[in-house]
């Protein structure tokens, strides 16, 4: 059940990619469109306004046709077999089902409690999707209907039918049996989604009251469930959804941001579920104290070695908001500093909503600075700085509170290891097969690009070992059928990787951002050998 709920995860995490371009397009936008910062150069009738009008209505385009994306995404993270074949299933079927639903609400809307002749969007829980008036069921109804559509598809896309109906198979079949799914969930959805509308209007107003605490423990989940990679069901209903506030914090602040811009009242006062959005701020600041007691703590000839690994890493957090490389560094050799890490995160974004600093603060300081920083200075101006002092105490925190604990529990972080020895040990059979399966597959040529991915098939146990595979942002994840049969984590940091996770028969390679195209070449290589 992990292992589909890790996949699971990682797969929604397939559109997500696309959101920090698009939001630093927005805020740009927004920025050059500013009167007070842009001066007569904003003048809604000059063609300096109209130009960057269009680029911005361009950056939307991610943001407004969000539950098509992860209509398309989800089969691309979860699909076992013809990708393309089953994004196509998904749309034509997520479109079917809006069209059930809008059949249904305009002939008995009255009877499920929906007003249907009431203007999309505000309080009335309706919304357009591809010209479709439907129920705003937002993502998350993306996302469900996605998923049946990939289970579908997984089970029936190869399914053969008599010749005569040979025109039905493949993907027609799949929507076939889709549309007559659709018709049930659709009229189920209808009937049950506007009760979870009005929960949802419910936990909105828990949530804008819960103050501190809440801000505390939203934080505290989004960073300690890192390593099972179910984060994404943290934060993804409050960016990205309605769990906070309707179209998700980071739609909402990008459409009110120049409302925000203009306004001398509290940020916290105009939004307060901002505080759902400080995430960032460990990435930004947190990040570059631990980096730092890694570096003081390292052995004095390791050390420029280490601060080669350490900047780039670094940087990567601050500047892009990945944080994975580093993270997972201290992960594998000391799970109790990363615990320590998410308390700390949690403790400095509770702190600043405590100090009144709320914002779209999730990515690392371009995404802060473009959609935060720059816009809102001008009136806002004290609550970043108040954010700075408090983000750079915190990062003064994190330095002592990493440096004590590595010393005093003598962890060994990069440039304090021991001396690494050959194994030695009785060999089984299973050794032996992966031995010759190794030495198959390095017999085969490959190019640079393939090398990584044929390493890393190797220290997995060769392709026979291999039960399904799929990635999220920067891990390839892996089901094997015998986890016996993998290589020391060594083999896997000597291929490339920064380190793996094991959980039973459910493995987590860590890649980094080029993990799509590790993924693709890993899936030639089965591919390869399921054809010869």
């Amino acid at each position: 059940m992990m292992q589909k709920i890790q996949r699971f995860g990682g797969a929604i995490f397939v559109p997500v990619l696309l959101f920090p371009f698009a939001g630093i397009i927005v805020g740009l936008t927004i920025l050059f469109k500013n009167p007070d910062i842009m001066g007569s150069l904003a003048d809604p009738n000059g063609m300096w306004y109209k130009f960057w009008y269009v680029i911005e209505e361009g950056g939307w385009a991610v943001f407004r046709q969000m539950p098509l994306l992860f209509v398309i995404g989800i089969p691309i993270g979860l699909a076992k077999k013809a990708h393309a074949r089953a994004c196509m299933e998904a749309i034509i079927t997520y479109l079917t089902f809006n069209y059930f639903i809008n059949a249904i609400l305009t002939l008995w809307g009255s009877h499920f409690g929906v007003d249907f002749d009431a203007e999309i969007g505000g309080t009335s829980g309706l919304t357009t999707i591809a010209g479709i008036k439907t129920l705003d069921t937002n993502i998350i109804g993306a996302i469900f209907i996605a998923a049946i559509v990939v289970s579908l598809h997984n089970r029936y896309f190869d399914k053969k039918l008599p010749e005569f109906l040979g025109i039905f198979q493949g993907s027609s079949f799949v929507v076939i049996i889709a549309f007559f799914v659709m018709l049930p969930v659709a009229l189920l959805t209808s009937y049950g989604w506007p009760m979870v509308q009005h929960g949802i209007s419910s936990l909105q107003v828990f949530l804008s009251t819960s103050g501190i605490v809440g801000v505390w423990l939203y934080t505290f989940l989004e960073r300690i469930l890192i390593p099972t990679g179910l984060h994404h069901f943290i934060y993804g209903p409050f960016i990205f959804g309605p769990a906070a506030v309707e179209g998700g914090i980071t739609k909402y602040w990008a459409e009110h941001l120049t409302t925000f811009a203009t306004s001398t009242q509290s940020l916290k006062d105009m939004f307060p579920q901002g505080g759902f959005a400080l995430h960032g701020n460990s990435k930004i600041f947190g990040i570059p104290g631990i980096a730092a007691a890694i570096y003081v703590t390292a052995k004095a000839k390791n050390k420029k070695m280490v601060s080669g690994l350490l900047i780039s890493a670094t940087l990567t957090s601050v500047i892009a908001g990945v944080t994975e490389p580093i993270e997972f560094t201290f992960l594998f050799v000391a799970p109790i500093l990363f615990a320590v890490h998410a308390f700390l995160a949690a403790t400095m974004a509770a702190t600043m909503y405590a100090f009144g600093v709320v914002g779209n603060m999730g990515g690392g300081i371009i995404e802060v600075a473009t959609a935060n920083w720059i816009p809102l200075f001008k009136y806002h101006g004290w609550t970043f700085v108040t954010q700075w002092v408090i983000g750079f105490i915190f990062m003064a925190i994190y330095f002592l509170v990493f440096r004590f604990l590595i010393l005093k529990l003598d962890i060994a972080t990069p440039g304090r290891e021991k001396e690494e020895n050959e194994e030695i040990k009785l060999y089984t059979k299973a050794d032996y097969k992966a031995k010759k399966q190794d030495h198959s597959l390095r017999k085969e040529e490959v190019s640079g690009d393939d090398q990584q991915a044929k390493r890393i098939l190797i220290a997995l146990g060769g392709k026979e070992n291999i039960e399904d595979v799929t990635n999220c942002a920067t891990r390839l994840r892996v089901s094997v059928k015998d986890e016996t049969l993998l290589s020391a984590d060594k083999d896997f940091k000597s291929a490339g990787a920064h380190g793996i996770v094991r959980n039973g028969k459910a493995i987590q390679v860590i890649i980094g951002l080029s993990v799509p195209q590790v993924r693709e070449q890993f899936e030639r290589l089965l591919e390869n050998e399921n054809a010869s």
